[in-house]
């Protein structure tokens, strides 16, 4: 896995160590309003971390790809995105969360839009994302990388989608 830069953030491959610090960037209920569950405890988040850097699922068949997302001005974590990608490569679930105090400042979409040019430049065909029909903020992100809303839902979440054109 690589660093991916962006304008004011970079992406750094999530590592076992990073758990601490991302600990606080995850508390708090709000964050989990549309997304479910609660903010993980700090031994939670580092069992998670670290089996996240295997970087593939135990079957193989799925590629775990994780990146903290950092400040450049700072260095401070503020959230991360992370890629699922399946299909010998072809397609790749995405998802971004940026911790509560650091909302409103355009990082979401900046992260995401950094890690979606970085999967179509590998050749990822298709990205999607499943989204809470009453998450606004993360359906902007979605239509800024430009994802499309489709009619499935799974989970009460909708699908969004991007295509690479044929």
């Amino acid at each position: 896995m690589e660093t991916i830069s962006a304008a004011r953030l970079t992406l750094r491959p999530l590592t076992a160590q990073d758990a601490d610090e991302m600990a606080e960037v995850l508390a708090g209920e709000e964050l989990y309003a549309f997304i479910g569950g609660a903010a993980p405890t700090l031994p939670e988040l580092r069992a998670r971390y670290a089996a996240l850097e295997a970087r593939r699922s135990p079957d193989g068949r799925q590629e775990w790809l994780n990146w903290i997302v950092r400040r450049d001005a700072d260095g401070r974590a503020v959230g991360y995105v992370q890629a699922t990608v399946e299909d010998e490569g072809r397609r790749a679930e995405v998802a971004w969360v940026v911790g509560t105090a650091w909302q409103g400042r355009g990082y979401a979409s900046e992260a995401a839009a950094a890690l979606a040019g970085w999967l179509r430049a590998r050749g990822v065909a298709r990205i999607e994302a499943h989204i809470h029909p009453d998450h606004h903020a993360s359906m902007t992100v979605a239509g800024r990388i430009g994802l499309l809303p489709t009619d499935h839902i799974e989970d009460g979440e909708r699908l969004w989608v991007w295509d690479r054109p044929a």
